[in-house]
């Protein structure tokens, strides 16, 4: 029954992954290859500054595992009870965050910190019964697929992930490359449509640069996608990619950003946030709160823009809170996810991991965003089309007939530029003219105005395209024409 505890990896801020690397994150670490000693917290206590556990507890546990392991009606699993004792104690924390994973669990929880691995690439996190996109990542198959942030997903491989731990439905998502894996996907309240996706391997490239032409004004974008064990390197290399370009502005984009390294997310913030403002405090259980300020020497002399949504997750929202309120810039978008807390990994000598809560970061200003997200200075939603339900049918949709399905047909013909009349769902004449419209314009589709299975997949590949076409996100015109003005 004994299992001895070492801490092994760093800072975690971030949300869990299905076959992505940007699961794990790490910082500054106790013991490792710095040569510091490694505490250690023995089966009976803590380290030091904090009360053991009596010896009258551990007794009464060690009596219930004996008692079971000898007398229970039929032969039990003494690992399975150990893990059960382990997962009971942390589920008494009520904290989504903190975990215990088994070995297998651990070891690809590990694997997500490397420069590539093999999955689907969407991050997600457990909401309720129900196991919830946060977001896929840039270029992956979870992106052609379709996915979406706040889809649920409901079944793996025809196993429901009601009763699954996080970590459990994770490693079912991921596989080896070439195989597929079959998700059932709410989307909203709209019926559950299954989508089959092709793992593959997914490179870690997580910052993306460019520059954009707007309104005569030359503005710098760069997209970070996570916060890895890279990142400040690619930021670094980015931002002096597209300064050298003359730029006028600068937009940081950290839509459906997931988090990340503490560490990577602290360096940015000193290639960004006025030099000597805080990026980030830390509070640690006791109260004790650090604070960790920029390094930057010359501040920007050109205006600086951040992009946030719902899927913008715990080190994202550490940038954009400091860009908010140090950098005194401009957040355009939607509130942010609201993940204010900070986790820490800790190997069990069998190789299985913890990962526990240890410590809350607050913005510059001391505010907790935990559960709140930080709030843009300029809101700005995306068009109803880009958060749709994907349309999935078996069987004709026909006039004069209503139903959920209806009403996502409608809001993505209104998104392709073919106006229903309504989008509640009935199907009426204006939108069965809608259809037929489309269907004219469509190569291979006969122009009925009956919604078919063929019509259906066309009109998702459609609206996929225009959700994909930069000149349809409201978000980023709006920050690119922020900058432009300033």
């Amino acid at each position: 029954m004994k299992k001895n505890i070492k801490v092994t990896a760093a800072i975690l801020v971030t949300a869990a992954a299905a076959g992505t690397g940007g699961a794990v994150v790490g910082a500054s670490v106790w013991g490792g290859e710095s040569g510091a000693s490694s505490p250690s917290l023995s089966e009976s206590g803590s380290d030091s500054g904090t009360q053991n556990v009596s010896e009258e507890d551990l007794s009464k546990i060690s009596s219930v595992y004996d008692m079971i392991d000898s007398e229970y009606m039929t032969e039990v699993d003494d690992d399975a009870l150990v893990q059960g004792a382990i997962e009971g104690m942390i589920g008494e924390l009520d904290d989504p965050h903190s975990s215990y994973m088994s070995e297998s669990t651990a070891q690809e929880f590990t694997q997500s910190l490397e420069s590539s691995f093999e999955g689907i690439g969407a991050e997600v996190n457990k909401s309720g019964d129900a196991v919830t996109i946060v977001s896929p990542i840039d270029d992956s198959p979870a992106e052609a697929a379709g996915l979406q942030p706040n889809d649920d997903i409901l079944e793996i491989n025809g196993e429901s992930t009601e009763n699954l731990e996080l970590n459990e439905a994770v490693l079912k998502i991921r596989g080896e490359k070439g195989t597929n894996v079959n998700l059932t996907v709410q989307r909203g309240s709209g019926e559950p449509f299954n989508v089959e996706v092709e793992r593959d391997e997914i490179p870690i490239e997580t910052v993306e640069g460019e520059v954009i032409e707007q309104d005569g004004e030359s503005i710098g974008y760069l997209n970070v996608s996570s916060f890895s064990e890279n990142t400040a390197d690619e930021f670094e290399t980015q931002l002096e990619q597209v300064e050298s370009e003359n730029i006028d502005g600068l937009v940081i984009d950290v839509r459906g950003n997931p988090g990340g390294y503490l560490n990577a997310v602290e360096d940015i913030g000193s290639m960004i946030i006025p030099g000597g403002e805080p990026v980030v405090e830390i509070e640690d259980r006791e109260g004790t709160i650090s604070e960790v300020t920029s390094s930057l020497e010359k501040n920007k002399d050109y205006p600086v823009v951040g992009v946030i949504d719902q899927g913008s997750v715990s080190a994202s929202e550490i940038l954009a809170a400091a860009m908010k309120e140090s950098g005194n810039f401009e957040l355009v978008g939607q509130n942010t996810y609201g993940k204010g807390t900070v986790q820490q990994v800790m190997e069990l000598d069998d190789g299985s991991d913890v990962k526990l809560s240890v410590s809350k970061w607050l913005t510059p200003d001391g505010n907790w965003i935990n559960e709140e997200g930080v709030e843009p200075t300029i809101e700005q939603e995306q068009p109803d089309y880009f958060q749709a339900s994907i349309l999935s049918i078996d069987e004709a949709l026909e006039p004069d007939t209503t139903g959920e399905n209806i009403a996502t047909a409608q809001t993505l013909l209104k998104g392709a530029g073919f106006d229903p009349g309504r989008e509640d769902g009935y199907y009426s004449e204006e939108t069965e003219a809608a259809v037929q419209d489309f269907q004219e314009e469509q190569e291979g589709l006969e122009a009925t105005g009956t919604l078919t299975p063929e019509t259906a997949d066309v009109l998702n590949d459609f609206v996929l395209e225009n959700v994909q076409n930069r000149d349809n996100d409201k978000q980023l015109q709006r920050a690119l024409d922020t900058v432009a003005e300033q």
